[in-house]
């Protein structure tokens, strides 16, 4: 007697290792691995039905095996990636929050440490502001320079 072999799931296990191997490529791409977890549960769903019909009619079930197999693998992949971005995403803002602080901390310093010089030419003119050591009375000297002005001619002219 001769034993004729029923290709029953075979689509199913074709169109599961077809859907797995793309599932594993995505989950081992840092970062977008995570929606891997979709397309991963459908091969498995699919490479499940087809070995229950091809264990019915008993067809061979290599493929099947396979796309299951590498599903399971890639949608643990992509799951350990969801994880491991939820250990980063707890620490994360606190981080950021310090390192912003410290920051903002150092630029305020260094602008209130700063030097400044100010230099204006117009042909033969030239007028000259420094800042620097004694920054507080030269602000005092610029504030009531400021409010003595009567009038918008006034300038201050450092000669040369």
């Amino acid at each position: 007697m001769e034993e004729t072999k029923s290709n029953s799931g075979q689509s199913l296990g074709i169109a599961a290792l077809i859907t797995a191997i793309i599932t594993f490529v995505i989950a081992v791409i840092p970062c977008i691995g995570l929606i891997a977890i979709i397309p991963g549960i459908i091969a498995i769903v699919l490479a499940s039905v087809g070995l229950s019909q091809a264990t019915r009619s008993e067809s061979p079930r290599g493929v099947l095996v396979a796309g299951l197999i590498i599903g399971i693998v890639a949608s643990l992949i992509s799951i350990s990636q969801y994880l491991v971005a939820g250990k980063f995403a707890d620490k994360w803002p606190n981080n950021i929050e310090k390192i912003v602080n410290d920051v903002q901390e150092n630029v305020i310093k260094e602008l209130e440490d700063a030097n400044v010089s100010i230099k204006v030419e117009n042909g033969d003119e030239k007028v000259e502001i420094i800042i620097d050591d004694n920054k507080k009375d030269k602000e005092q000297t610029l504030e009531e320079l400021e409010e003595g002005s009567s009038s918008e001619n006034d300038t201050l002219i450092k000669p040369e």
